[in-house]
């Protein structure tokens, strides 16, 4: 294809030629490889990805390779002419707004409103909206459901929040901003075709103005700077009303033929220039930054179509398939590098698939208890980082992943919001019946009747720990009044036993000092006189009084010492028992509580029992010995025993007598 191909014949007599229809909506090159936007859906009237472009061509086995690139560059430089304000629209981070909060959501939408220009932000307002939508509508659902747990009428219910009516204020502002700069832009637009239609007109008029050649040719050239700085039209006229001035241009040329000095002068000046655009887009061809070489590429075209004019009819063919060559090994080389992009985005599609399959899993699972919710939204947020670390997928299904990846986090969300309102719930309840232990412990703290309070007090603290967690507002506050009306009670309790101590411990001082003296005693070696006065220590200790119920080992201790005493003066077993006995039975008779009493009793009848059980049972097992004579040891074993257990019935009966006498 020759250069005049694609600008126009030179030769004025014949009608201007484009060798294809421009491909309506090609992709703008944007400033890195080709934009998914992983965290958000695509919006509307995104311009098709360089993948879908690529199959569309594939499909069209009818337009050809250089051709359709070629068209391509044609169509963004269009783009590029009718929004040469724009060219920072991609400079501006994307963040992570699906982590911020509500007011973070709005402070980020207020700053990019104030700061940033207005056409440059649309992606990032976009989607700061559909995430604060969806935010707001999460807590409006919990606000409901609250609202409906207090028992409120679901026709009654009303929410409104000042984040919500800020954001949509600042939205507002926005929109307006938004009309405003299209309404100017298209002003701005229509102005400008048709101050380049005018200068096109003005070139035509050249060919019949007489005057001074020279003179006429300054006029061209001001007309040629006039049509640079005229400013961008609408993209639909670009390529004809560039045409229609390359064609006259030419013609003017033609026109010059009178004065071939200026015309070659021209003609040499733009060969340079198109000889230097090609040498670069050569060395581009060598460049591995595919994109980069792409859009130096576009600029280069752009330059080549609009600032430089025609050069000798000798020279433009040549130089155009020159030129055309090195555009179609830097395409071949972006198209390589796309195909295996699209194999990378394909790998990260598995990737986040899995994921969200991972997620969905642990929502449908759920837990039922607070530790595992919490260990739940440790791994699914640790498997957010991973889904937003993935990398890019085709741009033909990343609005379905990100959809579906939102479906299965909401999914979870819901179910985690569901477990912790039927908590809520639950701690309500505990509540309650912590309440209700607290009115029983406020109705008991000043009772006096310690024996059938204590037992109470001790069991609501018991069923207090089994009840289980209370709202967090509520728990400092209801622990602290039951823990008051407690410590009330048992207070008083330990404030009686103190009293009641100070009395056993000085007893059990001077029990301490008579067990010593006790111990010192010498004996005179009369049987009568030494036990007469080991029964006088014996009375005085049953004078002394009773001990604190933590010190009565000290009676273990003088039984200790009265066997001891007792085997030196040789004083039979039974009469020794009885006398430790009584200082027992004294012991339990001045006790606070009769049942101490009661339990001696009781485990003496059971002595009784069991004794008389073991005499009959030796009884019977004499019968087994009818044939036997009187002196057989066996014989005489059984009939000792059963004298021995006889006496020890004695003892046990004697002890009983004692104590109903007591009664």
């Amino acid at each position: 294809m020759s250069e005049h191909d694609n600008l126009q014949q030179a030769d004025g007599k014949e009608e201007k030629k484009v060798i294809s229809e421009p491909v309506n909506d090609i992709e703008q090159e944007s400033t890195d490889t080709p934009e998914e936007v992983p965290e958000e859906p695509v919006l509307e009237n995104t311009p098709s990805s360089d993948s879908d472009k690529r199959s569309e061509k594939s499909e069209d086995s009818d337009v050809d390779d250089d051709e359709s690139v070629l068209s391509e560059i044609d169509e963004s430089n269009a783009e590029d002419a009718e929004d040469e304000g724009n060219k920072d629209r991609h400079d501006i981070e994307h963040k992570d707004y699906d982590k911020m909060s509500l007011d973070e959501l709005v402070s980020e939408l207020e700053k990019l409103v104030k700061s940033e220009k207005v056409q440059a932000i649309r992606s990032h307002v976009e989607n700061l909206r559909s995430e604060f939508k969806s935010k707001f509508n999460s807590l409006l659902d919990e606000k409901k459901e609250e609202f409906l747990n207090d028992g409120g009428n679901e026709i009654d219910f009303y929410y409104s929040s000042p984040v919500q009516k800020k954001f949509k204020e600042t939205y507002a502002e926005y929109r307006d901003k938004l009309n405003a700069h299209y309404k100017n832009i298209e002003k701005n637009l229509k102005e400008n075709l048709a101050n380049r239609l005018e200068i096109i007109e003005e070139i035509k008029g050249l060919f019949n103005v007489e005057e001074n050649i020279n003179t006429t040719y300054k006029h061209f050239k001001e007309l040629q700077e006039r049509w640079k700085n005229a400013g961008p039209i609408p993209r639909d006229k670009y390529n004809n009303a560039w045409n229609s001035y390359h064609h006259h241009v030419e013609m003017f040329y033609d026109f010059l033929h009178l004065n071939r000095d200026l015309r070659d002068l021209d003609f040499k000046h733009n060969l340079e220039q198109k000889l230097k655009i090609i040498e670069r887009a050569e060395e581009l061809a060598e460049d591995d930054n595919h994109n980069r070489a792409f859009r130096e590429l576009q600029a280069l075209h752009k330059m080549w179509k609009e600032e430089l004019g025609p050069v000798g009819k000798e020279h433009r063919e040549e130089i155009w398939d020159r030129f055309k060559a090195a555009t179609k090994k830097i395409n071949d080389k972006r198209q390589a590098y796309f195909v295996e992009l699209d194999k990378i985005y394909e790998k990260n599609l598995e990737i986040k698939h899995e994921i969200i399959s991972k997620i969905q899993a642990i929502a449908d699972k759920g837990a039922n208890s607070h530790n595992a919710w919490q260990n739940a939204i440790k791994e699914v947020e640790a498997l957010r980082n991973d889904f937003f670390g993935a990398g890019k997928v085709p741009i033909k299904v990343n609005e379905a992943t990100w959809a579906s990846f939102k479906d299965s986090v909401r999914t979870f969300n819901r179910n985690k919001n569901a477990f912790y309102k039927n908590l809520k719930k639950s701690q309500y309840d505990n509540l309650q019946k912590k309440l209700d232990l607290i009115k029983i412990a406020e109705d008991n703290k000043d009772s006096e009747d310690f024996e059938t309070t204590t037992p109470l007090m001790k069991k609501i603290q018991s069923d207090w720990k089994k009840i289980g967690h209370v709202p967090r507002k509520n728990s400092d506050k209801i622990w602290k009044q039951f823990k008051t009306a407690c410590n009330h009670y048992f207070d008083r309790l330990h404030a009686l036993k103190d009293a009641e101590n100070a009395e056993g411990n000085e007893a059990y001082v001077q029990k301490v000092k008579l067990l010593d003296e006790l111990k010192n005693l010498e004996l005179s070696g009369k049987k009568d006189t030494d036990l007469e006065q080991v029964k006088g220590y014996v009375e005085k200790w049953k004078d002394i009084g009773n001990v604190p119920p933590n010190k009565r080992y000290v009676e273990g201790k003088l039984n200790k010492v009265l066997d001891s005493i007792f085997k030196k003066l040789d004083i039979n077993h039974e009469e020794a028992e009885l006398i430790k006995f009584e200082t027992k039975l004294d012991s339990l008779n001045n006790a606070k509580d009769p049942r101490h009493l009661d339990n001696e009793r009781s485990f003496i009848r059971k002595k009784i029992n069991d004794v008389k059980a073991e005499i009959n049972q030796l009884e019977n097992n004499l019968q087994f010995f009818s044939n036997v004579d009187d002196d057989n040891p066996l014989v005489q074993e059984v009939h000792q025993n059963i004298e021995k257990q006889k006496q020890s019935l004695d003892l046990w009966k004697t002890k009983l007598r004692k104590i109903k006498d007591l009664y």
